[in-house]
């Protein structure tokens, strides 16, 4: 039986967007809608036991998550892993150490899911980890969606006096040009085994692979208006999207 961990991961505070971890979003907690992808997993996944754990400085985001789902593992985050810049590889890295050694097994694989990307389907968290199970030789499954611009075709950059093309290109139309994706940091899937080896905090340090999720228009939450335009998308695949709503249905009252 595999063995899976997944990590739900929050700093206190933020300097783009203060507490956004904490926020309410359509009427319930964010943090919930990713714990009812966490626990939708959990469910319906075969032949594997399922572990979630809650790494984080914030007590009051400790306090919120165990009121509903007290079953979820607390890893106190340390203060050397709670500043802007440290890589989330070594906050992955202390979850998979904690939880081994509280839990006394080896994990296979984990998974990690953000908090402030609300947005996923019922599917696309088992849908990632199968994409994992079918491809031994990659370290790693991360998802995203197409992109609404390519570097080959529509985008440009400032060289001195003037702007060219990203990557210089011949082509004349973009579906000429390579598939480009926008990484939406919803879902990673690792191999536990490149986590423990890995030594940079970088993710390309073994061969990578791209579960495509629907575009939402990809946003990252770091503004007040980053977060109500994410509402305004919600509301409507809430309500016309079954894998969309299935998630929402799913988080307890």
């Amino acid at each position: 039986m595999k063995k899976v961990l997944i990590t739900i991961c929050g700093r206190a505070g933020s300097k783009g967007f203060r507490n956004k971890n904490l926020k309410t979003f359509l009427e319930k907690p964010l943090v919930y809608y990713t714990l009812a992808s966490a626990f939708n997993f959990k469910e319906t996944v075969e032949d594997a036991q399922v572990d979630v754990c809650l790494n984080t400085d914030s007590q009051d985001l400790a306090d919120l998550v165990l009121a509903k789902y007290p079953e979820v593992n607390f890893i106190p985050r340390p203060e050397e892993l709670g500043g802007d810049v440290v890589p989330k590889m070594a906050v992955f890295q202390q979850s998979l150490n904690y939880m081994e050694e509280k839990q006394g097994v080896k994990y296979d694989y984990l998974i990690d899911l953000d908090i402030t990307s609300p947005l996923r389907q019922i599917h696309d968290v088992l849908g990632a980890y199968k994409m994992k199970l079918e491809r031994e030789d990659a370290g790693l499954v991360f998802s995203g969606c197409p992109s609404r611009r390519n570097p080959y075709f529509n985008m440009v950059k400032e060289v001195e006096d003037h702007v060219e093309k990203v990557i210089e290109s011949p082509f004349t139309a973009r579906q000429q040009a390579p598939a480009i994706y926008d990484l939406n940091a919803s879902i990673y899937v690792f191999e536990t085994e490149f986590l423990r080896t890995n030594k940079t905090g970088i993710l390309w340090e073994t061969k990578c692979l791209l579960y495509p999720m629907r575009d939402t228009a990809v946003l990252d939450i770091d503004s007040e208006e980053d977060f109500e335009m994410m509402q305004l998308i919600g509301s409507y695949l809430f309500t016309k999207v079954d894998g969309f709503k299935a998630v929402r249905d799913s988080i307890r009252d």
